[in-house]
């Protein structure tokens, strides 16, 4: 049954990668579609379309794998709705909304002061808020000839990508995996050359669990030392795919689509711990909202060392003006984000390798959709 899952799951994700950066939703949608992925025409029944025409979004890569399927479904029940959401990456989507070029953003990172400043010239008597909307695991992949199971913890993690382990055989590598066959293979790390939240939620785990082995600040943009860079979470997953002793970080989704093995973590737990959604979900479940009024904004704990909880994680969120959104928009991005924060929307995106939101974060977001005006 695992194995079926697995291929199951593997075929799902190969398929949503599939789909180009920028899908299109014309209205070709029917009622009667059964195709619509995420709980097919029962899903779709349950949207309640307001608003047409076009409907503009861009920002996080990490989220294109589910905004593909919900864009899928959303549009068997709204034909009139066209949407069009660019995988530019989190930094390159908030700047343009706060452009005002899109509707909404997707970022993997809470905006910082200075950009909810910046979008009151926007947001015309409001502001930028952030609404999460699914989390999962930042997984670290690795291509290791010879190696199908590596533990690491955050120190070795942190000295990997700032170039100072720079050989597969290291003995700090060695001491946690003491039955692998590790070579004499040069480390070939890969980060993001874009701004990323995926980035910002990676480089604020090793800041937390390892602030000696990585002196840098946390962010959107590569502060670390060396290593070779690739744009989007497809471009550094292709490179651990086809480079040998290519390791880096994208979620999980595209470990699984690629075929990718992943690191366990020795966390400190009882145990190593697997790139999982479920464990994932455990390391989420104990997020304060750190943000105030209708902002939700989350306080992940990258450093936790609870059994079974996976610390790289990611809460994918969704920007939007809690007030002053675009007349022409506003219905359309509140049907649409309605339907993403509902069950049927957050449940849909399990087998994707996303962690659904716990129910009392689920239902928060709920109420600042419906509250923007």
């Amino acid at each position: 049954m695992k194995l079926q899952r697995k291929n199951r799951l593997r075929a799902i994700t190969a398929g949503a990668l599939a789909v180009s950066g920028v899908l299109v939703l014309t209205a070709c949608g029917s009622d009667n579609n059964n195709d619509s992925g995420g709980g097919g025409s029962k899903a779709a029944s349950n949207i309640k379309c307001d608003g047409k025409g076009q409907l503009l979004a861009s920002g996080s890569s990490a989220q294109k794998n589910a905004m593909d399927l919900w864009i899928k479904t959303y549009g068997a029940a709204c034909k009139d709705t066209k949407l069009n959401y660019k995988a530019t990456g989190s930094g390159a989507g908030i700047q343009e909304f706060l452009q005002g070029k899109t509707a909404f953003a997707g970022s993997d990172s809470a905006l910082k002061p200075e950009e909810v400043k910046s979008s009151e010239q926007v947001c015309k008597g409001g502001k930028a808020i952030d609404l999460p909307m699914v989390g999962g695991p930042i997984a670290v992949g690795f291509n290791v000839p010879g190696v199908d199971k590596l533990t690491l913890n955050a120190d070795v993690l942190g000295k990997i990508f700032n170039s100072e382990i720079k050989k597969w055989d290291d003995p700090a590598i060695k001491a946690l995996n003491k039955d692998a066959k590790l070579p004499s293979l040069k480390i070939q790390a890969f980060h993001r050359s874009d701004e990323s939240g995926t980035t910002d939620n990676f480089t604020k785990y090793l800041k937390a669990a390892a602030p000696k082995a990585w002196p840098h600040e946390p962010g959107k943009a590569w502060e670390g030392k060396g290593g070779q860079s690739a744009d989007g979470s497809s471009g550094v997953s292709s490179q651990v795919k086809q480079v040998s002793g290519a390791i880096s970080y994208f979620e999980l989704s595209y470990a699984t689509a690629n075929s990718i093995k992943t690191v366990d973590l020795d966390t400190g737990a009882s145990a190593p711990v697997q790139a999982t959604v479920e464990n994932a979900s455990k390391a989420i479940s104990e997020a304060k909202i750190k943000g105030t009024g209708s902002d939700l904004a989350l306080d992940l704990a990258y450093d936790t060392k609870a059994d079974g909880a996976y610390p790289i994680t990611l809460v994918t969120y969704e920007i939007a003006c809690d007030k002053g959104n675009k007349a022409s928009t506003l219905a359309a991005t509140k049907s649409f984000l309605t339907y993403v924060a509902s069950e049927d929307g957050q449940t849909s995106l399990k087998e994707l390798g996303y962690a659904p939101l716990p129910t009392e974060i689920a239902n928060k977001v709920r109420e600042s959709v419906k509250s923007l005006s």
